[in-house]
């Protein structure tokens, strides 16, 4: 799938929150200040192009909804950014995380329980 701007993701992730609506519905729950009706618009047909979400027709609007769970969503973009910005490694990413001191070491000792239990 093509990559997406800040603003797409943004947007996919209301259109995961709301599940399916029109553009009004994903526009009312953005934050302030809100960008026009017509600049989500046009984020919302270029998620459909790009073959994130799909349309349904009522009458002469649109509903909007995602054709991927937002899981797989997820598991897409962060594969994408662990590629692209850590070299395909997620040790270098948590690496990075606990130089910039994001990561605390209890965080690191709860996500060694989490991978020992799977």
């Amino acid at each position: 799938m093509k990559k997406l701007t800040n603003q797409e993701e943004e947007l996919m992730l209301i259109i995961f929150q709301q599940g399916n609506g029109f553009i009004k519905d994903f526009l009312q729950r953005m934050k302030e200040p809100r960008p026009p009706y017509t600049t989500v618009a046009s984020i919302v047909k270029n998620l459909e192009r790009k073959g994130y979400i799909k349309a349904t027709r009522y009458g002469n609007a649109s509903a909007y909804s995602p054709v991927m769970e937002e899981s797989e969503f997820k598991s897409k973009f962060m594969s994408g950014i662990v590629q692209n910005y850590f070299e395909n490694s997620y040790k270098e990413m948590v690496s990075f995380f606990v130089e910039k001191k994001k990561i605390s070491a209890e965080e690191l000792q709860e996500i060694i329980k989490l991978i020992e239990k799977k």
